[in-house]
């Protein structure tokens, strides 16, 4: 999708052709995003046959709410703000997790008593620029629970900006960072025990 297509999407002239229900505009849309979306569900954890589900669920939504959309937002980020919260709807349906959450003591063990690393964490930064780690590290976020895993995704990955991820997550600014701290610690853990077993 080039510069061009996008401001096309966001015009107000295919907003409003949009919202009267055309054709041309509607299978343009779902043509553009369906595969980007379906990509998004695939790297949110779920397989391909919920992940179809989900599309779908986002398309239905969006037709619904399309005509009280007023394009103060870029039509990409309206759409994968319904896909994330439909995520969290499904992941509800699925189950309903009350797990205690164990990283406040994995926290403790990995500092000591004035505050530093007793043991550095490895940046998962580094690997990422190292294409034999990408495994490791798909396998590392799929393990994250579904808000710090998306939280992750749209901040390290599609490279969101605080504000647009707050938005779409429905989180103040300061449970942002707390999502994103536990998200990166989670994956620090992760990625070291998996790379010494393979050592």
């Amino acid at each position: 999708m080039g510069a061009k297509t996008d401001i096309h999407f966001n015009s107000a002239e295919f907003l409003t052709q949009l919202q009267q229900r055309h054709t041309n505009a509607i299978s343009r849309l779902v043509q553009s995003y369906t595969e980007p979306l379906f990509k998004a569900s695939l790297g949110l954890g779920f397989d391909s046959s919920t992940a179809d589900e989900l599309v779908q669920r986002v398309w239905t939504t969006f037709f619904d709410v399309v005509p009280k959309f007023e394009g103060r937002s870029h039509i990409r980020t309206f759409l994968f703000g319904i896909l994330y919260n439909k995520a969290l709807e499904l992941r509800r349906e699925e189950k309903n997790l009350a797990k205690s959450d164990p990283i406040e003591e994995t926290m403790e063990s990995r500092f000591s008593d004035d505050g530093h690393w007793s043991l550095p964490p490895i940046d998962p930064e580094q690997f990422l620029v190292k294409s034999q780690m990408a495994g490791i590290i798909k396998e590392c976020i799929d393990f994250l629970p579904l808000t710090q895993r998306m939280a992750f995704c749209l901040k390290e990955i599609d490279d969101k900006g605080s504000s647009d991820i707050c938005k779409i997550l429905e989180v103040s600014n300061t449970n942002l960072g707390v999502l994103l701290f536990r998200a990166r610690n989670r994956l620090r853990e992760c990625i070291e025990k998996k790379t010494k077993l393979e050592n």
